[in-house]
């Protein structure tokens, strides 16, 4: 019987970035606690220390900017 699950890393081109895997773990961390919505997200990044791109705290149009930028 096949895989029923995608491949998380199928549509990437090369090796995840340290800031991409820091992202991805701040993230781990925070749906595992229970948040599952932009705003919880976005104070749970804020919360772990972790800065948006520019070095500026997260806010929902930084995180979507980064998330849409991040998936092209």
């Amino acid at each position: 019987m096949p895989e029923q699950y995608l491949e998380p890393n199928q549509a990437r081109t090369g090796p995840a970035t340290p800031y991409e895997k820091k992202l991805a773990g701040a993230l781990s961390e925070i749906f595992s606690g229970g948040t599952h919505d932009l705003p919880g997200v976005v104070a749970g990044l804020n919360g772990l220390g972790l800065n948006a791109p520019d070095g500026s705290p997260w806010d929902e149009a930084r995180f979507r900017a980064e998330m849409r930028r991040l998936g092209e």
